[in-house]
């Protein structure tokens, strides 16, 4: 990445989010995925130089992750991702924007459209979460995310097994450095205390797990945004036939599934998804 990122932060509600910002032009924000040790950045390490070449590109670490707040919902967790990505927007005076989303990130995409459709332009989502999780057992991949806190506690060996085993198709090619530096980010004390992303449990469970599932949402069959869903074809985290659903719910919705590609596509196979965001992205344009 050799682009010059501009970092600072906004407050809103007794809560701060931070983001990085590079580029001109519409405005695209890049929302990152949930696993431990997820930030802005180091998730669209390359994706950030070739997009920004044709737009405003926001990058902000999601409530809870990075160097933001670690505020989290336990009650309605994309809820509060959205409720974030509208503080960000509202405090940098952005009325409508571009979203992209991976796996949580794109749930909080997805939610914020549906809650204010008239400040999304487009949609790309990437493996997003809360696709069908109601109507299944969790994957392997998600249990070992949801595992990470709990046992013996965090781990750079059980990190490095989520990201090699479950986040990535071939898992001899994420380099040490990554590992290293989502390990350092994952043992920050107040994330420790309380991890952002955990099993439900509880006697609100059911109900947060309803949340959490949007084709139980009556609204997604309305929502118009033109959407593109981008989907590992073997996906270990968050199911490819979620890809299907939303294209048979959705309106406005193309599906591209990509081979030999797990959870982390806009990483994994960066130049493919580079070129059909962008051109995607500005057919609006």
């Amino acid at each position: 990445m050799t682009t010059t990122l501009t970092e600072n932060t906004v407050s809103f509600d007794g809560k701060t989010v931070f983001y990085a910002e590079a580029g001109s032009g519409p405005v695209v924000v890049l929302l990152h995925g949930g696993g431990p040790g997820a930030s802005g950045v180091s998730n669209y390490s390359r994706n950030i130089d070739a997009l920004a070449a044709n737009f405003r590109v926001i990058v902000p670490d999601l409530l809870g992750y990075g160097k933001s707040s670690k505020v989290v919902d336990r009650g309605d967790p994309f809820g509060g991702l959205a409720a974030g990505v509208r503080g960000l927007l509202d405090a940098l005076g952005i009325e409508n924007a571009h979203l992209v989303g991976n796996s949580y990130g794109g749930a909080a995409a997805l939610r914020f459209a549906l809650e204010s459709p008239e400040r999304v332009g487009r949609l790309v989502l990437m493996g997003p979460g809360g696709i069908g999780t109601t109507r299944a057992l969790p994957t392997a991949g998600l249990n070992s995310l949801f595992d990470y806190y709990g046992g013996s506690g965090p781990s750079r060996a059980k990190l490095a097994r989520f990201i090699r085993e479950y986040l990535v198709f071939d898992g001899s090619q994420v380099p040490e450095d990554i590992i290293d530096i989502r390990y350092e980010s994952s043992i920050d004390p107040e994330v420790v205390a309380n991890p952002p992303l955990r099993r439900p449990s509880g006697l609100g469970a059911p109900l947060t797990l309803w949340r959490m599932d949007f084709t139980r949402d009556s609204r997604l069959r309305n929502l118009q945004t033109p959407t593109l869903v981008v989907w590992g074809a073997d996906d270990k985290v968050n199911r490819p036939e979620g890809g299907r659903m939303l294209a048979d719910a959705m309106p406005n919705c193309d599906l591209l599934l990509v081979s030999n590609t797990g959870h982390w596509v806009q990483w994994e196979r960066a130049e493919l998804f580079n070129a059909v965001t962008r051109d995607f992205l500005s057919e609006g344009h």
